[in-house]
């Protein structure tokens, strides 16, 4: 039962074994005392019971049936398992505006997963990739979600006790937006403010909207008005990140307009901490209903300072590490794995009131969702129990109930791939030196040694690809997205002999396969690969 995801606190196996189908329904009772979100699985020669706090509890329950289902699919061991989670809530966010948007059937399976490791919050970061009905030439080339798609997809996020939380970036990141000439207006360029059609100095677009103008504060009114209702979580991420160039009580004095805006729709608003934790200052004049996301992705980002801080302050937290799958092709597994461990132990210990686990999709979104797998599952699990998790590598859990690779390669590949990056000794923060060298117009040099050996230990991790026998319906697509990530990382360590056309050619064809046209060609725009 080691290989359960994420691993129980408490498990008493008994004598004998019990065989258990998925047609077989548990008893199942609910209000016995038990803590919120937890429940007692007790298999034994007499049936199967759950008892559960609470409705999520029985959920919670069933979904471990379902995995020692899947780990013992002839007979499962007697055994009690008593449970519950660290982290009241556990989520993910979903980066869709760095070009890449997921289909819904691929949102879809998404959730299911999410679902099975108790996951039940989920959000969609979201720029210039929702269809606003007066706004179609920032999304026109995008392949927007629509309000009818959030609304089916909250509806299925519900069914399976996940809650779909609306994100809206709305301060920095706004250059999708800004680079057209109806909102360069809009923008933030110091002191001096853009006039309607005349772009910002030098002809670049802006970064940040512009605090001091009014319309900025009425388009997000409208924008609000609009999105919101088609969610029926009562939180909202309006993001707020990385606003460079603006002062902090500027900064603060905008956000809580926003903050006005949102209690005006009933929702509690979270928001990046990054600024304000900038500015300690500015810490205790922020509202005391808003949510500030303390975000995070290297191994040793300062959780634990910037957690005590935080409960000093009597804010409401949550911790926010990330997959590290982005800038990296296949991730950074090694770095991954610290920052989540770091994330969770010291939300714990300062009292985060939750997890939310990223995956970005910076400089075009070139790492493939399976690159992805690793990080959510380890981040699910270390979100429900930090102690039981937090020594595991999550190779046979992947292979199980991931890849459901029953010649257990999968899991195996999908760790060392991650971890090519530590071959190279060229260490970068937030990337990895071999996606460099394919996107960077300077990227950094690395030794003719450890370009042969980083390419030998890909070749190595590679081979026993053809040998994997996952029961997934879309096999052949992970199959073909591993063989292309690997065909990237060669690339980046001997781009002179690589077939640039080749590469475009297949990403194109792995993209497609889970995601929707709007962005490709972008993204295709981002690689530095000459074609022949």
């Amino acid at each position: 039962m080691a290989i359960l995801l994420p691993q129980p606190r408490r498990v008493t196996t008994g004598p004998g074994a019990l065989g258990v189908s998925l047609a077989q329904r548990p008893a199942i009772s609910i209000g016995r005392g038990l803590r919120a979100q937890g429940y007692r699985l007790a298999i034994t020669p007499l049936g199967v019971r759950i008892e559960a706090g609470d409705e999520a509890g029985a959920v919670y329950g069933k979904m471990t049936l379902r995995q020692l289902a899947r780990q013992f699919p002839r007979e499962i061991p007697s055994c009690e398992i008593e449970d519950w989670p660290d982290f009241p809530v556990r989520g993910v966010m979903l980066d869709i505006s760095r070009d890449k948007v997921p289909t819904m059937e691929t949102l879809f399976s998404l959730v299911d997963d999410l679902a099975e490791w108790k996951i039940n919050h989920l959000e969609l970061y979201t720029e210039h990739t929702f269809a606003y009905r007066n706004h179609r030439v920032v999304w026109a080339e995008a392949s927007p979600m629509t309000a009818e798609e959030i609304r089916q997809l909250d509806v299925y996020c519900h069914e399976r006790f996940i809650e779909l939380v609306p994100n809206q970036q709305s301060f920095g990141h706004f250059e999708r937006w800004l680079k057209h000439p109806r909102y360069q207006h809009l923008g933030f360029v110091g002191r001096a403010r853009l006039q309607p059609g005349r772009g910002s100095p030098g002809g670049s677009p802006s970064h940040n909207l512009d605090p001091a103008n009014p319309q900025c504060i009425e388009l997000l009114k409208e924008l609000y008005s609009e999105l919101l209702p088609n969610f029926t979580s009562r939180k909202f991420n309006v993001d707020c990140d990385e606003t460079y160039g603006i002062e902090g009580t500027v900064y603060l004095d905008f956000l809580l307009k926003i903050h006005e805006l949102v209690r005006h729709h009933g929702r509690t608003m979270q928001f990046w901490g990054d600024i304000v934790l900038k500015h300690p200052e500015l810490v205790e004049k922020l509202p005391r209903d808003a949510v500030v996301l303390e975000w995070g992705y290297e191994a040793g980002h300062p959780f634990d300072e910037h957690g005590a801080m935080l409960k000093r302050a009597g804010l409401t937290f949550y911790v926010c590490p990330g997959t590290s799958s982005w800038n990296s092709i296949t991730g950074r597994t090694e770095n991954c794995l610290a920052n989540l461990r770091n994330a969770a132990a010291n939300g714990l210990k300062h009292g985060a009131a939750g997890f939310l686990n990223t995956d970005w999709g910076d400089k075009g979104h070139w790492q493939y969702l399976p690159f992805s797998y690793l990080g959510l599952a380890a981040g699910a699990a270390l979100s429900w129990c930090s102690e039981s998790n937090s020594s595991r590598d999550f190779i046979d859990a992947l292979d199980v109930h991931v890849f459901r690779d029953s010649a257990q390669v999968m899991g195996r590949l999908a760790y060392d791939l991650g971890n090519a990056y530590l071959y190279t000794g060229c260490p970068v923060q937030n990337a990895t030196a071999l996606f460099q060298r394919l996107f960077s117009p300077e990227p950094p040099e690395i030794s003719e040694k450890d370009l042969r050996d980083t390419a030998d230990y890909i070749w190595d991790v590679l081979a026993p690809l053809p040998r994997a026998r996952m029961r997934r319906s879309d096999a052949a697509v992970v199959l073909r997205e591993f063989s292309q990530a690997a065909r990237l990382l060669l690339a980046a360590c001997r781009p002179s002999l690589a077939d640039g056309r080749c590469i475009r050619e297949e990403h194109e064809g792995c993209w497609l396969a889970r995601n929707r046209p709007g962005g490709l060609r972008d993204s295709l725009g981002k690689i530095r690969l000459k074609v022949a």
